[in-house]
């Protein structure tokens, strides 16, 4: 598994999302590792981390969260999971809640419509065709604004070349669980206690500011936060919008 930590202070474990990798996490990190023991990974099957075949579930990614705050000796850690990674994390702490301080989900999916979850399971099929360059074009597309894609492109290529980095052979079986993993979790995240942030990009349809108004409903006294104007990547697009929100969050729940 590899994994990466930087700064002092109570540990804060982020969670990247489907295709990426801990590097995602690069535009968080100036305002994160001044206040606290930021440790990123890469998820299995991505990165530089064991690239096992499938098929994989749910509990394979809580399974290696719980192993890499073993390894490292940590009882309890804040957890930052993006997307798919906010999935993790969620599961994480309905099946362990002894060992999360605080919970922050960041643009990811809950409990997606039968049309939603459709429009996911085609893409999944063309993954599975044709690999991650059949899908990463039209993702770009739904993750940035066309003003900061125009602008900034180097952004933009920075990611592509990640998620082309991907095992054509792993990656759609990693976008299954994307695709099929918010139902597990959809009720049972009425049983996290722990300090929660649920959070949302205004124009992020695929992981709508409806999804968090829903989760936040259901996960008892959670905050939410809907920061307009971006799309899916917001914390790549203008990280200071999300950051604002999230390293405040984490100074109150880990004090």
């Amino acid at each position: 598994m590899a994994y990466a930590i930087e700064g002092n202070g109570a540990p804060v474990l982020l969670v990247h999302g489907m295709g990426l990798n801990r590097h995602m996490w690069d535009w968080q990190m100036p305002s994160l590792m001044q206040k606290f023991q930021t440790i990123r990974y890469d998820l299995l099957g991505h990165g530089d981390s064991e690239q096992r075949p499938g098929p994989y579930v749910l509990n394979d990614f809580v399974d290696q969260i719980i192993q890499l705050l073993d390894h490292l000796d940590i009882d309890r850690s804040a957890l930052v999971g993006f997307s798919l990674g906010g999935m993790i994390v969620r599961a994480v702490a309905v099946a362990y809640p002894d060992r999360v301080s605080a919970l922050a989900i960041l643009n990811s999916p809950h409990d997606r419509s039968e049309a939603e979850r459709a429009a996911m399971l085609t893409r999944l099929e063309l993954a599975f065709q044709n690999g991650p360059q059949a899908t990463v074009d039209a993702a770009l597309i739904r993750w940035f604004t066309e003003g900061f894609a125009a602008r900034r492109p180097e952004v933009l290529d920075q990611i592509r070349d990640w998620m082309n980095a991907n095992d054509p052979k792993i990656y759609p079986e990693i976008y299954r669980v994307l695709a099929t993993g918010d139902a597990e979790i959809a009720t049972s995240i009425a049983a996290i206690t722990c300090p929660t942030l649920v959070l949302a990009c205004g124009e992020d349809y695929g992981n709508s500011p409806d999804m968090a108004q829903r989760m936040t409903a259901l996960i008892p006294d959670a905050q939410l936060a809907i920061v307009p104007k971006l799309k899916h990547m917001g914390l790549a697009e203008d990280p200071t919008a999300i950051s604002d929100i999230l390293t405040p969050f984490l100074e109150k729940a880990l004090a």
